[in-house]
């Protein structure tokens, strides 16, 4: 085994609005982590940034969590001991993919420390999205991108990766307060009605060409329509679900970031002047770049 990696992951946005439990954006906010193995037993946690003082120290910590998983799934040995320190930048409960940067950090160090080159990345964005419950945020998470996340027949999670246009640029409102994904879930009824599957299928359909060519702003707008999600959670998030009428309103296209309460805004250059006018002085406003190529993970030089 080697005894220390470092593991930069971005923060990713799930749905896109029409995408539900489908698309995902890699984004240029970056969790950055440093695991050791050590010979002394037991974990070691430190973290900076977001989470700092309200996360678990030690095996309860979902990066920890993972790496154990990934051990055990690749036949590995556990190791004595464990040191982790974060650098945390994405925003928790947010809608953001927090717990899915932190699950792909963890299955990553534990296969580069491993050296297990036998556990491929199929593997990994398999065990991403066992662990995480759904592929949509694990997918852009790995790859980077714009992915496309599906399981097949026999319930194997894929994913298609494309090249969003590079002028479109994100813009992420992210307010103070949160919002867990399992409460978001619980909003949601069990049936829908068929016209609106089918508007959303079309919807899907419509984002990834407006996406991926020449971007404009009244294409972008109505291809981020949805009716299978944002409506059903609209009472836990109200503030977030009256932000996206605003901005929309006034011909931004902006959705609710995978479960929320955090806003996604696609900013054009006919757009961009229009975003900070809507939101008010309780919220963040972040401008930030796709990431193309998602997790990064290096060995540090040693001296």
């Amino acid at each position: 085994m080697s005894s220390t990696v470092q593991i930069r992951v971005p923060a990713t946005s799930a749905n896109l609005g029409p995408g539900y439990d489908t698309l995902g954006l890699a984004l240029s906010l970056y969790d950055e982590v440093e695991v050791a193995l050590t010979e002394q037993p037991g974990v070691a946690v430190t973290v900076e940034g977001e989470g700092a003082g309200e996360v678990d120290l030690g095996e309860g910590h979902l990066i920890v969590k993972a790496m154990r998983t990934t051990f055990a799934r690749m036949g590995v040995p556990q190791p004595a001991g464990i040191r982790l320190r974060c650098r945390n930048r994405i925003p928790h409960a947010r809608g953001l993919g927090s717990s899915s940067a932190a699950v792909c950090a963890g299955i990553l160090a534990a296969r580069a420390l491993a050296g297990v080159t036998t556990f491929s990345d199929d593997q990994v964005f398999a065990l991403a999205a066992e662990m995480e419950g759904h592929p949509d945020n694990v997918a852009p998470c790995l790859a980077g991108g714009l992915t496309v996340a599906w399981c097949d027949h026999t319930g194997t999670p894929r994913m298609v990766k494309l090249a969003p246009d590079e002028r479109i640029r994100p813009v992420v409102v992210v307010p103070s307060t949160r919002l867990s994904t399992e409460a978001a879930r619980g909003l949601l009824p069990k049936d829908v009605p068929h016209k609106d599957a089918s508007f959303n299928a079309g919807r899907a359909a419509l984002l990834i060409a407006a996406l991926t060519r020449r971007p404009e702003r009244e294409v972008l707008l109505a291809a981020t329509e949805d009716r299978l999600h944002q409506a059903y959670r609209a009472p836990a998030m109200p503030e977030s679900a009256h932000l996206v009428e605003r901005l929309r309103a006034v011909g931004v296209p902006a959705v609710v970031s995978g479960a929320g309460p955090a806003v996604l805004a696609f900013s054009t250059s006919d757009s961009q002047d229009l975003i900070a006018p809507e939101v008010g002085n309780d919220w963040h406003i972040q401008q930030m770049d796709v990431d193309p190529v998602g997790a990064n993970v290096q060995f540090p030089e040693t001296r």
